[in-house]
């Protein structure tokens, strides 16, 4: 896992990837936000899980950690909608 961006991309948070708006149902990717503090185990990286709600401005995520789901609330920067089909 990188501890830092890249120089061009630092200190650099698109608007709409902080207020984007996910559904219940919705897979999500969690993705580090290096410039933001996360709030989330670092172990979480790259792993995906299914929108289960929403909680002030994060998301409630449930994901499978080998044969337990556990709940998790992400702030949507963290977050990469994950294509289905």
């Amino acid at each position: 896992m990188l501890k830092q961006k890249p120089i061009k991309e630092r200190g650099k948070v698109r608007l709409s990837k902080y207020f984007q708006e996910f559904k219940d149902g919705d897979r999500v990717s969690v993705v580090c936000e290096l410039s933001f503090n996360p709030k989330f185990p670092k172990t979480l990286q790259g792993r995906s899980g299914i929108i289960k709600g929403k909680r002030g401005t994060s998301y409630i995520i449930k994901i499978k950690d080998v044969n337990r789901e556990k709940t998790y609330i992400i702030h949507p920067i963290h977050l990469k909608r994950l294509q289905t089909q």
